[in-house]
């Protein structure tokens, strides 16, 4: 049975809901998932993975930082904000999780969420996540994915269909590449 662990950083709730979306695609075709937040995601994890799917909220145009962190949380504080923080919220994030891995060579897909408009507008983290898995030696299968919140940060309609999809669609992709040894 092939294994997959999607791991994902989220500020108010929307990237965690994509990350478990997107890891039922995959379970449809018939793999065991393993859905964990980047304050958990160890070594151990990556290395009993056949897929790793990585994912993040974009804040000013990339992956977050502290002080972006620290300015999720700010909005969450405001009265009548109607925003919640995730738990781990203020830990670290997928950049410096990111920037503390060593090398693995093992498949892998990059995801964001971001506000919905041109991309050249509101950046993409999953670029910038799809190049740092690149650079540690992960085998990137897919163009990196967005999925898009609105203004009053609610997910988009059709946007967990296309994450369920996308899921489905990283599963074929790896049944593909099985037939080839990564790097």
């Amino acid at each position: 049975m092939m294994r997959a662990v999607v791991i994902y950083e989220s500020m108010y709730g929307n990237t965690h809901e994509i990350a478990d979306t997107i890891g039922s695609g995959l379970r449809t075709a018939g793999w065991q998932i393993s859905i964990v937040p980047v304050a958990a995601a160890g070594s151990a994890v990556l290395t009993a993975a056949d897929l790793v799917v990585v994912g993040g909220p974009t804040h000013a145009h990339g992956m977050t930082r502290p002080g972006t962190r620290e300015g999720a949380a700010e909005a969450a504080r405001k009265p009548g904000s109607g925003l919640t923080l995730e738990a781990d919220a203020l830990g670290a994030g997928l950049r410096d999780w990111l920037d503390s891995l060593g090398h693995y060579q093992v498949r892998a897909a990059a995801f964001d969420t971001r506000i919905a408009g041109p991309s050249l507008l509101t950046g993409r983290a999953s670029r910038g996540i799809a190049r740092a898995l690149r650079h540690h030696g992960f085998e990137v299968l897919a163009e990196p994915e967005s999925f898009l919140v609105s203004r009053e940060n609610h997910i988009l309609p059709g946007e967990r269909e296309r994450a369920r999809q996308w899921g489905a669609d990283l599963a074929a992709a790896m049944t593909a590449a099985r037939t080839r040894p990564t790097h």
